[in-house]
């Protein structure tokens, strides 16, 4: 299991943990293309982050008015529409990482490999970044015949609570890249929340309910989405 530890100040204080812009800016762009632009303003108004709707972040922000923008989601709107928002901006962060993020050359390599071997390096990749979106929280990952993510203390839904798993975006940001880069039958379920009392939020990627999943190569994967290449994150 990997882990990545929050960051902390030289004094051993915690320093204000930061996350990554497109948990905002992607919101956003989910959220018009619902037409849902008078909710928005009721979402960022309680969240007491307005400024955001007319000047998205561009740059990695404070975890916690990112985090009241989620939990506002999920307020404002019926939990089915909330959960439908959130999953679209997580695949439109998770279209923004592999068009930037993710050099092209890298992307091809995964496509090549078997899907086990895929998900192990790509697993590699997202724990390296980490931090970008999963701010203050405790993040590890297992790989395996399935991979597990974790994140404990997520700042997304911290102080919520709820009867069910509510963290939609982290799924879909996860599922994107999995079903791009190692296979398109790839499913990705929170299975644990720490907004439901959970110790962690937790997230299974698993490929292989589908017969021969596990060995699928790039003719039977997403196409590659063009755009300049750098290194992942979810910024």
């Amino acid at each position: 299991m990997t882990q990545v530890p929050s960051h902390a100040t030289d004094s051993g204080m915690p320093e204000v943990s930061e996350i990554g812009p497109n948990a905002v800016i992607q919101l956003i762009h989910a959220l018009d293309a619902a037409g849902l632009q008078p909710a928005a303003k009721e979402i960022f108004s309680e969240a007491a982050a307005s400024d955001w709707l007319a000047e998205p972040p561009s740059v990695m922000v404070d975890e916690r008015p990112v985090a009241a923008i989620h939990q506002a989601v999920r307020r404002v709107l019926p939990p089915p529409q909330a959960a439908v928002i959130l999953a679209d901006a997580g695949l439109r962060t998770g279209d923004y990482i592999l068009a930037n993020r993710i050099p092209k050359l890298a992307q091809a390599v995964l496509k090549i490999m078997p899907a086990s071997i895929a998900a192990r390096m790509l697993t590699k990749a997202i724990t390296a970044h980490a931090w970008t979106f999963a701010g203050s929280g405790k993040f590890s990952a297992t790989a395996g015949k399935t991979v597990t993510f974790e994140i404990a203390a997520n700042p997304l839904c911290a102080g919520e609570h709820a009867d069910h798993q509510v963290c939609v975006w982290h799924a879909s940001v996860f599922q994107r890249l999995f079903q791009a880069l190692v296979s398109p039958y790839t499913r990705v379920t929170e299975t644990t929340c720490g907004a439901r009392g959970d110790d962690c939020c937790r997230f299974v990627a698993d490929w292989t309910t589908i017969p021969d999943a596990a060995n699928i190569y790039a003719s039977r994967r997403s196409a590659p989405i063009a755009g300049p290449s750098e290194t992942i994150s979810a910024r």
